[in-house]
């Protein structure tokens, strides 16, 4: 059995994105609904995600915008504690992912007990965030050094809102990280949230990646899901599961049944 089937009880998983509010000290938290309106928000979108049958959700602070490559300790606090408030709610698998810090995205994964993590673990990067430098080496040694080696890692290998300083074609980027970063999935995603990675681009990760699995990270949508999990090994959606098809709205459980209903049609 893989890592896949044993932690998701399904072929192809897809992940439905629990997307946090504003967290303290960023620009749009707002002071008025505080943490517990951070937690009440996570709650619903949790709720309205399992009744409309995802098979695993991630926990991800996509509204801290202008995103930073370190966080400070108040959201690894806060991501902390909205997922530890919604966690016995929950009947499915979930992960998180602190954006765009690994370090923190690891530490949350291990206070929180959750069982999979997503983030840029690997690659120097410039673009909207400046210049963003990672390294998965350092990271495996943290990981050693809190005990989360049970979190599995899934590593996004083309960021959103940046390009890499040392371009590659994206096969050969998935065969090096494949071969020298000891990833237990690879993330293809497309320029920005919400858009769709090509397909080309995702057929030669897959060709490239071996035994790893690969990943949809973006812009899946009901329409096109089918021809998505006929290429990857599973995708992780949020924006085509909100009300209208907008990243910072709730997650539409109608919408999350749709999607559902067509991937199991597909898988």
């Amino acid at each position: 059995m893989s890592w896949l089937s044993a932690t998701f009880g399904v072929a192809k998983p897809v992940i439905g994105m629990i997307h946090l509010p504003p967290l303290p000290g960023t620009a749009l938290y707002d002071d008025v609904a505080g943490v517990a309106g951070i937690i009440a928000s996570a709650r619903r979108d949790a709720e309205a995600l399992q009744a409309g049958g995802i098979d695993a959700v991630m926990f991800g602070n996509e509204g801290d915008r202008p995103y930073r490559t370190r966080v400070g300790p108040e959201t690894i606090a806060t991501m902390a504690a909205a997922v530890t408030a919604v966690a016995p709610d929950l009947s499915v698998p979930f992960g998180v992912d602190v954006l765009w810090d690994p370090m923190a995205t690891l530490a949350v994964a291990k206070a929180t007990g959750a069982r999979f993590a997503r983030e840029v673990f690997t690659g120097v990067f410039a673009g909207d965030l400046g210049l963003w430098n990672t390294a998965a080496g350092d990271l495996f040694q943290y990981r050693r050094a809190i005990g989360a080696e049970g979190v599995r890692l899934l590593f996004t290998i083309n960021a959103e809102f940046a390009a890499p300083v040392a371009p590659r074609p994206l096969a050969a980027v998935a065969r090096s990280v494949a071969f020298s970063s000891l990833p237990d999935a690879l993330c293809v995603s497309g320029p920005i949230t919400g858009s769709p990675a090509p397909l080309e681009e995702l057929r030669a990760a897959k060709e490239a990646a071996g035994d790893v699995p690969v990943f949809a990270n973006t812009g899946v949508r009901r329409e096109t899901i089918a021809e998505v999990l006929a290429l990857a090994d599973g995708c992780i959606v949020g924006t085509a599961l909100k009300v209208d098809g907008i990243t910072w709205n709730a997650v539409d459980p109608a919408r999350v049944r749709d999607l559902m209903a067509a991937a199991r049609a597909a898988r």
